[in-house]
């Protein structure tokens, strides 16, 4: 007889969710194929449908979940928008004018099995069908006009000038460069804690959440955001590309990083004081939050 898993469980609980999110995104894909060119649709597919943590649209349900939300397709579908965002960003991360990387989650990056102007289009074409999934899926559930916007308004400021295309031009600009720590952690807010944070605000709008807790899930979503991206930088400088699924790393491209600055023991300590943080902006607010507090640990504690 097979042992019954406990759905409280963070393992468990992340194969349910990723679950959800991947049938999201499969009803998303074709629709958004029906009105692109076949080639561009198969890139899009090729960059989003390559598997990963799905750790933004997990965030974002766990948040809806903590604000009193009860999970629907219509939820799901809301929540892999942001999946569409967060990929639009890779595939134009992995461009030979940016990164120039060639290995992407253990398989070709997008612009060598399509090209670099397929990929420059398939990734442009995201953001507005990102968008228009998050919009769409909001009044699907049945969520105010204002509220709607005011999601949707979100997803975009985290995308944009502000937030992770401003992040990235700021990370070429540090290839070969030391920065000020106010500078890295200028450069990581917006290019990796924006749609993190983003990903939360969103679940407690979607969730009718009051003010207070929109904070709390703000301050909590910067703060993993910052942890992430420093054990992402220790994982950079201590794993093989073999294991991390991706290459070149940062190391090689020369670019500024926590453990360049800081070292490794101290980037760790570091990313335990933003977990604390992130864990005491949920008990602050008096949030019912154990997911998020799990996963907040799950960003520091991951292998890969």
């Amino acid at each position: 007889m097979r042992e019954e898993k406990d759905p409280d469980d963070l393992e468990t609980y992340l194969d349910i969710q990723r679950v959800e999110v991947e049938y999201a995104l499969e009803r998303a894909i074709p629709r958004l194929q029906e009105r692109l060119p076949e080639d561009i649709g198969l890139a899009i597919q090729h960059g989003v449908m390559g598997g990963g943590k799905r750790l933004r649209p997990v965030l974002f349900i766990s948040a809806y979940q903590a604000c009193g939300g009860v999970v629907s397709p219509a939820t799901y579908d809301l929540a892999a928008s942001l999946e569409l965002i967060h990929a639009y960003s890779l595939m134009h991360d992995d461009l030979p004018c940016m990164d120039d990387a060639d290995l992407r989650r253990g398989r070709l990056t997008t612009h060598l099995e399509y090209g670099e102007e397929l990929t420059i289009l398939a990734g442009a074409a995201l953001i507005p069908a990102a968008a228009l999934q998050a919009f769409r899926a909001s009044v699907q559930l049945g969520m105010s006009h204002d509220r709607s916007i005011a999601l949707t308004r979100t997803l975009l400021e985290a995308a944009g000038a502000g937030g992770m295309v401003g992040g990235q031009w700021l990370d070429l600009l540090s290839e070969g460069r030391s920065l000020t720590p106010e500078e890295l952690d200028g450069l990581h807010s917006r290019k990796t804690g924006a749609l993190l944070a983003a990903s939360l605000v969103m679940g407690g709008l979607a969730a009718n959440a009051v003010t207070s807790a929109l904070c709390a899930l703000d301050e909590y979503g910067r703060d993993i955001g910052l942890a992430f991206q420093i054990t992402d930088d220790i994982l950079d400088a201590t794993q093989s590309p073999e294991t991390l699924g991706k290459n070149p790393s940062d190391t090689e491209l020369d670019k500024a990083t926590y453990v360049a600055l800081y070292g490794i023991e101290k980037s760790r300590h570091m990313a335990l004081e933003a977990l604390d943080r992130a864990q005491g902006a949920l008990v602050n607010a008096d949030l019912e939050a154990p997911m998020l507090l799990a996963l907040a640990r799950f960003v520091v504690e991951r292998e890969r």
